[in-house]
């Protein structure tokens, strides 16, 4: 058994089910989480408006499955990135699970 952890911005969710459904996930959960991005070295001109911090609307969804099912959704995942490059794409992991 292996569980599958994907994580998207909010916007992307659909497309997202949409893939773990082509995998055979149909029962998964999902959580918001804020994405946060610091940058080191700031660029005046580029955050001429901004406050600080960056932060993004997120999702994860999780799934317990088989190990075929992750494979087919880490796949997946990785062709819809290749076909829709944005500056935020879909991350993907598969986690062992022992017990």
């Amino acid at each position: 058994m292996k569980l599958f952890i994907a994580t998207c911005l909010k916007e992307y969710r659909k497309d997202v089910f949409k893939l773990f459904k082509e995998a055979s996930m149909t029962v998964y959960s999902v959580t918001d989480i804020t994405g946060i991005k610091e940058d080191s070295a700031p660029d005046l001109l580029q955050d001429w408006f901004a406050s600080g911090d960056e932060k993004f609307d997120s999702i994860m969804i999780f799934c317990f499955t088989s190990e075929a099912n992750a494979k087919a959704a880490k796949g997946l995942i990785a062709k819809y990135n290749e076909q829709n490059k944005t500056g935020f794409p879909v991350r993907s992991f598969i986690v062992p699970v022992e017990e």
